[in-house]
């Protein structure tokens, strides 16, 4: 059967894909030299990423209790899934369509959860211009992710927008690490909004040529 990717190559969408081209092409080797237990032939890659899952709705559980230090570094402990579970399944040859949705769609799950908590937190805080600048970043993030879904289901490659998933989660880090976090939420927000709006004109000029080369294609047909 032939080998399909287990998640599209995504700019920025991963921090696997951020640290691949910072150590280059040797990276899946160094994951497994460095992480040997997780190579198990019985420990399948779908598995970590829901166990990454449940390792970062703990980091969500923790912000919305106002532990953000420690929410950070259970944070980084998840991100520590999402760089193996490709890297085993390319080198068990289990890599499927489904594992790439899989991962993918449980990455939103997280970027909510993680929102979600800090935004609860600051309301039980009394702190409601907070919790209004948390529910801003939740609703931008999510409409980043949306518009460049909807746009690849008409657009065959779809990339672009000033901030990814990458740069977020690891903004959001920061934040709890060094007691910022206001300051991580209002970048993730602005940031967020930014990178949305510049995906909706993207999306509108590439749609406009798409539509364009459609039509003329069926009007040469026609004539």
């Amino acid at each position: 059967m032939p080998s399909v990717a287990r998640r599209p190559p995504r700019r920025g969408a991963s921090l696997r894909a951020v640290l691949k081209a910072r150590l280059g092409h040797d990276f899946d080797e160094r994951i497994a030299r460095t992480l040997p237990f997780l190579f198990h032939p019985r420990v399948h890659p779908n598995a970590l990423t829901v166990l990454g899952l449940g390792v970062s709705l703990c980091a969500a559980w923790a912000f919305s209790a106002g532990r953000l230090r420690e929410g950070a570094l259970i944070v980084l402990l998840g991100g520590v899934f999402d760089l193996v579970d490709g890297v085993v399944a390319r080198r068990q040859g289990r890599v499927t369509t489904f594992g790439g949705f899989l991962d993918s769609s449980l990455d939103r799950v997280v970027d909510m959860a993680l929102l979600l908590g800090l935004l609860m937190h600051y309301a039980e805080s009394g702190a409601p211009g907070l919790a209004w600048l948390a529910a801003l970043a939740l609703v931008s993030t999510v409409l980043v992710s949306y518009t460049k879904a909807r746009a690849e289901s008409v657009l065959p490659h779809f990339e672009g927008g000033l901030l990814e998933r990458a740069e977020r989660i690891v903004i959001l880090v920061l934040g709890g690490l060094v007691g910022a976090m206001p300051v991580a939420l209002a970048i993730v927000a602005l940031g967020s909004t930014i990178t949305a709006a510049q995906r909706i004109a993207l999306a509108h000029r590439r749609m406009t040529e798409f539509d364009a080369t459609r039509e003329q294609g069926a009007h040469d047909v026609a004539g």
